[in-house]
């Protein structure tokens, strides 16, 4: 089975991170490119700025936000390329998916697990 996490981009580095990627589309506040250790940075597949405003992290839009950054996922074709390499890279090793957002639940790097795991082994 897969390896794919998400984590906070706060939160301590920890060596079985694997490889890191940070998929916010602006760099977290107060994080030093040192500090973030990433290995990868997928700006593009973040949510489009009109869903990421509409969103605003309210809990009670989550599902309709889940609904429509999927249909992004699926339709852009940037997103479905960076969709297609993440998945290669975690096929061969651990892949940690870094956010910004204080909400460890309702954020677009949880929907994102999701999709990048159904790609590769069809569940969600």
């Amino acid at each position: 089975m897969p390896d794919i996490v998400v984590k906070r981009i706060y939160d301590v580095l920890n060596e079985e991170d694997g490889y890191r990627v940070l998929v916010d589309r602006f760099w977290p506040r107060g994080v030093t490119k040192a500090k973030a250790n990433l290995n990868g940075w997928a700006k593009d597949i973040s949510p489009s700025n009109d869903l990421r405003k509409w969103f605003g992290h309210r809990p009670d839009r989550f599902e309709e936000f889940k609904r429509l950054y999927l249909e992004e996922l699926r339709s852009d074709e940037r997103k479905r390329e960076k969709i297609i390499e993440l998945v290669e890279l975690g096929k061969s090793q651990k892949l940690t998916l870094l956010y910004g957002a204080k909400d460890s639940v309702h954020n677009h790097a949880v929907v994102l697990r999701e999709e990048l795991l159904h790609s590769l082994n069809g569940v969600n």
